[in-house]
């Protein structure tokens, strides 16, 4: 009897062995290639996490703005290339204009066809004086947002090449000796141009553009961006900074003044955009 029971034991054990037998043995050394996509998968994880706690998460941007300089007014184009979360690679395309701080417009009144003209001039201004900058720099951010609704604020420089652009400034005079209107400019020890008791206004605003003048030059920017945008794929952004400017030649912009090379100058501009 006990010869059987130990039988039957014996009978049971054995295909649980076998089993156990044909299981293969895991190795301790992990797969590569899920480490990786575990890897990706907790990167991804932390930039969804940093994104809902404010953070500026994005491939590219594009933004246009509008300048208030000290010396005149400018437009921007800038497109930027993200690195990292808080480096931002940055080129821009800015066209504007800068004004001597001394220029003052002049009202004038005058009647033609029995019609009073109110016009006005800038006595004394030789040329306009535009510029068109290309540069590249970066965008570091300082703070973020610590939500969706708060202010991300960063720092911005870098710098490029400039072209001044000059275009004679033209003035509508009534000449004493043809006893007709004319439009002139300045031509060095012109006495026409400067005889306040003649001049009707000033010229067309496309005149001289034949004329025009290009000077090369450099440019360097810094500023504080505060971005108050309540999406995070949206730019709207307040920017506040200072900028300077070197040409290769002095450029005159109003007479009886020094003419310079060199331009400073600080800013405030509004920024509007979209991030991918």
């Amino acid at each position: 009897m006990e010869v059987k029971k130990l039988f039957i034991i014996v009978l049971m054990a054995c295909p649980a062995a076998g089993v156990f037998a044909q299981q293969p043995v895991k190795s301790a050394t992990p797969d590569p290639k899920q480490l990786k996509r575990a890897e990706r998968r907790e990167r991804i994880n932390q930039l969804i996490k940093q994104e809902e706690e404010g953070a500026l998460i994005y491939q590219k941007q594009g933004a246009f703005g509008f300048k208030f300089n000290t010396d005149g007014w400018g437009m921007f184009y800038e497109h930027g290339k993200y690195k990292t979360i808080t480096n931002t690679n940055l080129w821009w395309l800015e066209f504007g204009e800068r004004k001597h701080p001394k220029e003052e417009k002049v009202p004038t009144l005058s009647a033609s066809s029995g019609f009073l003209i109110i016009s006005s001039y800038i006595y004394g201004k030789r040329n306009n004086f535009y510029y068109l900058k290309g540069g590249i720099g970066r965008q570091t951010l300082i703070g973020g947002k610590g939500n969706k609704n708060g202010v991300a604020v960063s720092a911005i420089y870098g710098g490029g090449l400039s072209l001044g652009l000059l275009k004679p400034y033209y003035i509508e005079i009534d000449n004493p000796t043809t006893g007709k209107r004319e439009q002139i400019k300045y031509n060095n020890n012109d006495s026409l141009f400067l005889d306040p008791s003649i001049i009707l206004g000033r010229g067309g605003l496309t005149k001289g553009l034949g004329e025009m003048k290009i000077v090369p030059g450099i440019h360097a920017r810094t500023a504080l961006r505060f971005d108050y945008g309540r999406f995070n794929e949206l730019i709207s952004a307040l920017e506040v900074g200072l900028n300077a400017e070197y040409y290769t030649q002095s450029m005159p912009i109003l007479l009886l003044n020094k003419e310079k090379k060199f331009f400073f100058n600080a800013y405030v501009a509004l920024t509007f955009g979209r991030r991918k």
